[in-house]
């Protein structure tokens, strides 16, 4: 839903200027909002408003979402059960997104607390809880309202950082929209028409569908993103019809005229100030021009692959193959963007390269992590990455041997390399201060030196993950 608003608020510059108003966090370090960049989307099953209040009965009981006094014992929590990471080339023309399967078993990543590995959509709700649990201890009279923000900035931070560890790409930006947040926008829209393969009765979701094409209202439509139970492949499935629903929409958008509708248009940006939480460092009016021209045509849909199922400290999970993962995403990755200037920087990263160590003097968690990852992804080879002293600047320091990666590298940051005998020879030093922003100059780099496609690159078609969901007149048939 993320997406659409975005997408169809590129069609209507008349109400484009009031995308400002769409809820900003301070919870990564924002790239390009313009040219090629990689956005996750995460959908929150949370039967809360974003401050943290239960919704009233009366909207649980249209979300099939159960009673308050459920809600209250933690049932819904904070989990992802929505991922998908996609990649947007520059001019917008072309993208593809990853599906996440919210069960598979990953390490989390800049995640608060001591849970460090689990289910990928565990480490938002895992991070808020704990966050909010820190701040209250230290602060008692800190407001619901702040607290909210805070706990859900640090849950925001450890899904994009675990997302970016899974697969190795470095996440620009992310919209995340909540149950509630989902079904107003999708009351704007006045449904959707989905295909089903099957006909389906599911009481938990609410789910009650024949089989082949129909129109889903609000209420159906939430709860055919949402059912799990009695599927082939379960949340493997459901996967698909979230790709399905986004699909369906676009398309819609554009065939029954509903981007011409400024009034259809207002009212989902009117919504999405409400329900909808973005980086605060994403120029949604530049984004939204350059999205001008993407269609459900060309907006393809794969779901990561797994090796398969395993109970895993109690829980049902699905074992993962990060490298893998990493392989098949850079390729799909690198095969939609355009790399005709990439050749002279590949080159160059065939030559030895030194060896990074990245130390986090500021406050921003995660920038260290995210900076190794992106050097390495230029050729650079991966060193300590740990914290330091606090610190203001940003410090470059090289051993012996290492002047020329290190001149690069301060050059990448606006300062000069200084040599230090404390640095081990053929290694950098990066000292990062609570000024330090993340250098546009790499994202550029590392996007072009992700690796070439390579035979065990190929996304899988066949599996319980499936393969690519295609649209048949704009609407995808699914289980």
């Amino acid at each position: 839903m993320s997406l659409i608003v975005l997408v169809a608020s590129g069609f209507a510059y008349i109400v484009v200027r009031e995308l400002g108003g769409i809820g900003g966090s301070n919870a990564i370090l924002s790239g390009p909002s313009i040219g090629t960049q990689n956005i996750l989307l995460m959908g929150i099953e949370s039967r809360r408003y974003w401050n943290g209040d239960i919704l009233p009965s009366s909207i649980l009981d249209q979300l099939h979402a159960g009673s308050a006094a459920a809600v209250a014992g933690g049932v819904g929590g904070n989990d992802t059960n929505t991922l998908i990471l996609i990649h947007i080339p520059a001019g917008g023309r072309k993208a593809v997104g990853f599906s996440i399967p919210r069960d598979d078993w990953v390490q989390f990543a800049d995640t608060v607390g001591p849970e460090q590995q689990g289910k990928i959509d565990q480490a938002y709700g895992v991070s808020l809880t704990y966050r909010e649990q820190q701040i209250k201890a230290s602060d008692p009279s800190i407001s619901q309202d702040q607290l909210a923000v805070l706990g859900n900035e640090a849950g925001q931070a450890a899904a994009v950082a675990t997302v970016e560890q899974l697969t190795g790409v470095h996440i620009d930006h992310f919209a995340a929209v909540n149950l509630y947040g989902f079904y107003e926008l999708a009351k704007v829209l006045g449904g959707v028409e989905v295909c089903l393969r099957h006909a389906v009765h599911d009481k938990n979701s609410g789910a009650n569908f024949h089989a082949g094409y129909q129109h889903l209202d609000a209420s159906q439509a939430l709860a055919f993103v949402r059912q799990r139970d009695g599927l082939p492949n379960g949340d493997l499935d459901r996967t698909h019809r979230q790709q399905a629903f986004l699909d369906s929409v676009m398309h819609e958008l554009h065939a029954d005229g509903v981007l011409d509708d400024l009034t259809k248009v207002q009212a989902l940006i009117t919504v999405a100030k409400q329900y909808v939480i973005t980086d605060a460092g994403w120029n949604l009016l530049d984004f939204a021009a350059q999205m001008r021209d993407l269609t459900s045509a060309n907006l393809v849909f794969h779901t990561l692959p797994i090796e398969g199922y395993q109970t895993i400290d109690g829980q049902d999970a699905n074992l993962v193959n990060p490298a893998y993962i990493r392989q098949i995403v850079h390729a799909a990755f690198a095969a939609t963007t355009a790399r005709s200037s990439a050749g002279p920087q590949r080159a160059a990263a065939q030559g030895k390269k030194a060896t990074v160590d990245v130390l986090n003097g500021g406050e921003t968690a995660g920038l260290a992590r995210r900076i190794s990852t992106a050097l390495v992804r230029t050729g650079y080879e991966a060193g300590e990455v740990g914290n330091a002293d606090l610190r203001i600047g940003t410090s470059v320091l090289y051993g012996a041997g290492a002047s020329a990666s290190a001149s690069k590298i301060g050059a990448m940051f606006g300062v000069i390399a200084v040599p230090a005998a404390a640095v081990r020879p053929g290694h950098v030093e990066i000292l990062l201060g609570t000024s330090t922003i993340f250098p546009a100059s790499l994202v550029t780099s590392a996007a072009a030196s992700s690796p070439r496609p390579s035979p065990g690159s190929v996304i899988p078609t066949s599996g319980p993950q499936g393969g690519a969901v295609s649209a048949q007149n704009g609407v995808p048939c699914v289980n």
